[in-house]
């Protein structure tokens, strides 16, 4: 029974901690298409090109990556292209080295140290046992 019920609790720690790493990309994606106009105005000020289209795709991986990592769908997958998409927007958007305030220094390393954080949190959950386990609702069981 004791091994049970630590199982009982590891499981529902799974599905906590990967809905609330889901939340961050869910929200993201929701916010980027409410403010579509702004977010492909900065890529294309920045001098991305087709920043439309990339504005699209960002919405579209952070919200289907997210909603698969919070069912428990292909979450090795989700958390895998989750984490690669933020290797470029972190380097990109986070260059806390060409800050020109101390302030937008703190600020800017902050959010890169936070995302080097979820990318290790996003490789641990794609090669943890527990992507291992979303498997099962691949093959139309009930979701861990």
């Amino acid at each position: 029974m004791h091994i049970s019920q630590a199982s009982q609790q590891s499981s529902v720690g799974l599905v906590a901690g990967r809905a609330l790493l889901a939340l961050l990309f869910l929200v993201a994606g929701l916010l980027k298409l409410a403010n579509f106009a702004g977010v492909a105005g900065r890529l294309a000020a920045m001098g991305l090109p087709f920043a439309s289209l990339l504005t699209v795709a960002a919405i579209c991986l952070e919200i289907g990556c997210g909603s698969a990592l919070a069912y428990g769908w292909r979450v090795s997958w989700a958390a895998r292209l989750l984490a690669l998409f933020l290797i470029p927007a972190t380097v990109m958007f986070h260059a806390f080295w060409s800050a020109e305030s101390p302030a937008e220094f703190s600020n800017q390393l902050n959010h890169f140290l936070k995302n080097l954080a979820l990318i290790g949190a996003l490789w641990f959950v794609a090669s943890s046992s527990a992507a291992q386990a979303s498997r099962s609702v691949d093959a139309g069981e009930r979701p861990m």
